[in-house]
């Protein structure tokens, strides 16, 4: 299966419920962060989904310049369980940095990682710009990525 990419508008209902599922499956109960996922940005931003058999295993939202921060942003990225340790969210991150990249030449990408991914996320040219602060009771870091001509 291949990558697709959907405005809010473009998603099923059905792939809406499996997003917002995965969501409040990971982050609130295996994580345990209480926070308000539904935040009014999902209709404005763009959704990189992973279908297999009809059902999303990998997801990530990518918000447009200005949205949230000043700098494209993303976030939200899960990957189903099962699918955890095979690459896939490796491959989520950089298709997601490739459509950012892609649709936003002139502006970096920020993000607010989870502090034990920090490593993960400078594997892409992320840079901390923060130190660790936690957010819904979880662990964060803020991160950047100059999204010059040589990282192109």
């Amino acid at each position: 299966m291949a990558w697709i990419v959907k405005n809010f508008h473009e998603l099923t209902t059905a792939e809406l419920y499996q997003i917002i599922q995965h969501r409040v499956n990971i982050f609130i109960v295996e994580q345990q962060s209480i926070y308000e996922d539904l935040d009014d940005h999902d209709q404005n931003s763009l959704h990189i989904i992973y279908q297999e058999k009809g059902r999303i295993v990998a997801y990530a939202r990518l918000l447009p310049p200005g949205e949230k921060y000043e700098e494209v942003s993303f976030g939200r990225v899960v990957v189903a369980r099962e699918k955890r340790g095979t690459g896939l969210g490796k491959e989520l991150v950089a298709f997601t940095m490739q459509q950012a990249k892609g649709r936003w030449t002139t502006t970096n990408i920020f993000i607010e990682a989870q502090n034990y991914l920090k490593r993960f996320y400078e594997e892409f040219g992320f840079v901390a710009t923060s130190e660790p602060y936690e957010l819904d009771n979880v662990p964060h870091i803020d991160m950047l990525y100059l999204n010059s001509i040589e990282n192109n």
